[in-house]
C-alpha cells in the first residue's frame, strides 16, 4: 500500500472562492499496477504514433516545477499523461476549475490535476511552494505559463515564482507536435532577475510548434 504523503496540495472546495489546503491527494502514478500497466500503454502508444520521448529528469530535480508549453490544445494532456508515464515522474498539475465538475471531477483528481479558479485573488503561488517544500519525496508541478490554450503573448510568471520560493529548479517541459517529439529539457535554475530568465525559457521554446501553432507565441 502506498505511504499517506505528509505534504498538502491545493484545491477548489466547490461552493467556495478561496483556495483551501488539503492533504496531498494520491494520483494514477502512486497507484501499483495501474501504473506499470499506464507506463507500458502509454510506450506502445506514443511509438506506433509515431511519437518519440527525449529527456530524463535528473535526481536533483525530483521536486520540480515542470513548464507545460505550448499549450493549445485539449489534446496536450493525454500526451503530457503519456509522456510522464513514459519518463517515470510523479505529476500533478494545474488545470482550470471547470474540468473538475461531475462527473468527472475525481478522474480528473486522480489523473494528478488541482483545479484553480485564475478569476480569484488567492496565494496559489506561496501555498504551492509550500505544498512543494512539505512533499515526501518525489514531486513534479506542471504549470502552463500561458494561463489558456487560446492565442496570447502573455506568459503568466507563477510558474518562475513557485520555484524560486520552493527551492526548486525549473524543468523545460515540451510537446513538439511539429517533430512529434516531447519530453524533458534543460532543468533551469531561476536567478531572480525575472524578465533575464523569462527571456532565455521563451528562447527554448520559440523553436517548438503546438498542435494549433497560430495560437502560440514564445
Amino acid at each position: 500500500m502506498p505511504v499517506e504523503p505528509s505534504a498538502y496540495c491545493l484545491f477548489q472546495r466547490p461552493g467556495l472562492r478561496s483556495v483551501t489546503r488539503f492533504p496531498m491527494h494520491h494520483t494514477i502514478f502512486d497507484t501499483p499496477v495501474v501504473n506499470t500497466l499506464l507506463r507500458a500503454f502509454s510506450r506502445f502508444t506514443l511509438r506506433i504514433t509515431g511519437w518519440k520521448v527525449e529527456g530524463a529528469l535528473p535526481a536533483h530535480a525530483a521536486k520540480s516545477v515542470l513548464i507545460a508549453a505550448p499549450h493549445t490544445s485539449n489534446w496536450d494532456l493525454p500526451y503530457t499523461l503519456m509522456l510522464a508515464f513514459s519518463l517515470r515522474l510523479r505529476v500533478y498539475w494545474m488545470g482550470k476549475h471547470s474540468l473538475f465538475k461531475a462527473p468527472f471531477g475525481g478522474v480528473m483528481r486522480w489523473l494528478g490535476g488541482i483545479p484553480v479558479d485564475r478569476s480569484q485573488a488567492n496565494n496559489l503561488v506561496a501555498n504551492s511552494a509550500q505544498a512543494m517544500r512539505d512533499a515526501d519525496g518525489p514531486m513534479q508541478l506542471i504549470v502552463p505559463p500561458e494561463g489558456t490554450r487560446g492565442k496570447t503573448r502573455h506568459w503568466k510568471t507563477g510558474f518562475y515564482f513557485i520555484a524560486q520560493q520552493a527551492g526548486v529548479p525549473i524543468v523545460l517541459a515540451f510537446v513538439d507536435y511539429g517533430r512529434k517529439v516531447g519530453g524533458l529539457g534543460p532543468v533551469f535554475e531561476p536567478t531572480g532577475d525575472v524578465d533575464r530568465d523569462m527571456a532565455r525559457i521563451k528562447a527554448f521554446y520559440a523553436p517548438i510548434r503546438g498542435k494549433n501553432p497560430t495560437q502560440f507565441e514564445a
